[in-house]
């Protein structure tokens, strides 16, 4: 039996006071890889944030990681999201600082401290994501594919238990969104749950998971073989 990370039974979603999406019922295993997707404004990103304690869920039944999300105090957020990667279609990167040390802010401040550690962990994501030879780089010396690389890196450092992917491709030319939709999937094979959103229906075509529509305030699983 796969492990279940998130589980939602006729959760409502809400944005400023408007529903987005209502009777959510989802499953979502450890090690799957899970696309998003609808038009703009149906609510994928707006689920995700329910994901992260960013929205509250008013009805419904929602666990993440064995969290109730219903329930979860403000001050339990952070140990949640410290076994969650989250990735950002804006980068989100310090922009004066290097690579590296944008790395190490996030490690330090999720409680790391030993310097050797540190260093070790940074080259091993850096290597994971294809990037070891710019940790002294700063971000606008980067093209937006090798940021979105970084980001990932960023997102994997404390080895989440869940990856959570908004639109990673979407300010991306096809050839470089095909390399980190495809270093997303490998990472699920490693056994984190892998959930994007994405408008490139390209991308189902070529790496397999399972596909979820946001369409008038319903979440439908559709078969990958529709695209």
């Amino acid at each position: 039996m796969d492990e279940v990370l998130i589980k939602y039974k006729g959760v409502r979603v809400s944005q400023d006071y408007d529903t987005v999406l209502r009777g959510v019922d989802l499953e979502l295993c450890r090690g799957s890889f899970v696309y998003l997707i609808g038009k703009v404004g149906t609510g994928k990103s707006s689920l995700l944030k329910t994901m992260y304690g960013e929205l509250d869920i008013t009805d419904g039944e929602a666990e993440v990681l064995g969290y109730n999300m219903r329930k979860l105090k403000q001050k339990h957020i952070p140990k949640l999201r410290r076994r969650l990667g989250i990735v950002f279609q804006d980068f989100q990167l310090l922009t004066d600082r290097s690579v590296y040390d944008n790395l190490r802010f996030v490690l330090r401040a999720t409680g790391w401290h030993d310097k050797k550690e540190i260093d070790n962990r940074i080259k091993a994501v850096l290597n994971l994501v294809g990037m070891e030879d710019k940790e002294d780089k700063l971000p606008n010396e980067l093209s937006g594919g090798e940021q979105q690389r970084v980001v990932i890196a960023r997102a994997v450092l404390n080895s989440p238990d869940i990856i959570m992917a908004d639109e990673p491709t979407g300010n991306l030319d096809t050839e470089t969104g095909r390399a980190i939709t495809k270093l997303l999937h490998d990472l699920s094979d490693t056994g984190s749950l892998v959930i994007m959103t994405t408008h490139n229906l390209q991308l189902l075509r070529e790496f397999p998971g399972e596909v979820y529509r946001c369409e008038d305030q319903k979440l439908v699983k559709e078969e990958q073989d529709n695209y």
